[in-house]
């Protein structure tokens, strides 16, 4: 089942689409926390996309392809970057450039967007094993256990060789958790010890620098790879951005040719990434406090639940209680039907995502129409 309660068969039906369409035009607004990839560039990023200046990027020629990744590298304190279609891409790269031995292994978390959102890509594609370990609340991996998952290589006659730890920060899973610094030291570190590589899956590691009060580089210090999503909290259209050193994004560039990621006037879309990077960031702040009172209105409401204590950036979890005789299907058609779009997980549990589209009116709009929903009682501001 998709974001909005209908079934995929049924979206990809022209007669579903028009409905859908005659719907939102029913409805007064329309307030979209289905992710943070729904964002609409802005008029200033439409802006920067049209005059912007480009050439062929896969012969290495476009300026402003160029100028994106050489500031991402630089915030994030990395010697250079690559411009890619989207964050898979991106963390497919980066794992096949660091395991380029097919039958190499990863550790990453049980619960982490690459072992679960990708499609299984590093195996299909790079013949890479996951060495999952469990993710805690949190979105960590105890020390302890990734160290024990590290293969003995004087048994490699039998097991795959470890090359590689992931780590994601923010932790899309955990409910946009962060990874605090001294624990991604701690397992660099590890990594170090052992002579394995670290990637960071940073599709929001600017939210969990923002959320920590900590500079963007210094939380990516020890890691060796780092891919940063551009289309959720940062709000360009298209693309992400990987770093490392330069010899790995050598490598990096000719693999993302070979996954047929290799564009050509890419800056079109770069442009709107650089505005990103130059309006959105101070803005994430906003998007967490907005978080925080959706997370805390929606736990007041009856019925509802909500560990309001793990909201610690922009994504809000709520689990809809035995006794409250509402599905989560039954809540996404009410809620749809007065233009607020959210993201059904389950029959019980429900994803929020709040961006810089979202305002503070729109998340008092939320909470009432929950709450009428829910209750049949409308929220002190009312649900016009």
């Amino acid at each position: 089942m998709n974001c909005n309660g209908m079934t995929a068969s049924r979206i990809e039906s022209g007669t579903e689409i028009i409905n859908l369409t005659l719907r939102e035009k029913m409805v007064n607004r329309m307030v979209d926390l289905r992710s943070d990839t729904v964002t609409k560039p802005t008029e200033s990023m439409r802006i920067a996309m049209a005059n912007a200046e480009v050439d062929d990027d896969v012969l290495g020629h476009d300026p402003t392809a160029f100028r994106l990744e050489m500031e991402v590298a630089r915030i994030l304190g990395k010697e250079a970057g690559l411009f890619v279609p989207s964050g898979t891409m991106g963390n497919l790269i980066s794992v096949l450039v660091h395991c380029e031995i097919r039958g190499s292994e990863v550790i990453l978390g049980d619960n982490s967007h690459i072992h679960i959102y990708e499609n299984g890509g590093i195996s299909t594609i790079g013949g890479v094993h996951p060495r999952t370990v469990k993710n805690n609340q949190d979105g960590s991996m105890d020390i302890d256990l990734i160290e024990a998952a590290i293969r003995d290589r004087k048994m490699d006659i039998c097991y795959p060789t470890t090359r590689l730890i992931c780590l994601e920060n923010t932790h899309a899973n955990s409910g946009g958790r962060c990874l605090p610094v001294e624990y991604i030291d701690k397992v660099g570190e590890l990594a170090t010890k052992y002579g394995l590589k670290l990637h960071i899956d940073g599709a929001r590691i600017f939210h969990a620098s923002v959320a920590l009060g900590v500079p963007v580089h210094r939380l990516v210090q020890a890691a060796d790879s780092v891919s940063v999503c551009l289309s959720k909290g940062l709000g360009a259209p298209v693309g992400s951005v990987i770093v490392g050193s330069k010899g790995f994004i050598a490598r990096a560039k000719t693999l993302r040719k070979t996954l047929g990621g290799g564009m050509r006037q890419v800056g079109v879309l770069c442009a709107a990434a650089l505005v990103g990077l130059q309006e959105n960031v101070a803005k994430l702040e906003r998007d967490h406090k907005n978080a925080k009172t959706l997370a805390e209105g929606l736990n007041k409401i009856k019925g509802l639940k909500v560990d309001v204590a793990s909201v610690e950036t922009n994504i809000v979890y709520f689990d809809i209680l035995n006794n409250a005789y509402v599905s989560t299907e039954k809540l996404c058609k009410n809620l749809e039907e007065r233009g607020i779009l959210v993201m059904s997980l389950n029959s019980s549990r429900v994803r929020l995502v709040v961006h810089h589209q979202i305002s503070t009116t729109d998340v008092q709009y939320t909470l009432s129409c929950i709450k009428e929903a829910m209750t049949g009682v409308p929220y002190e501001n009312g649900c016009k």
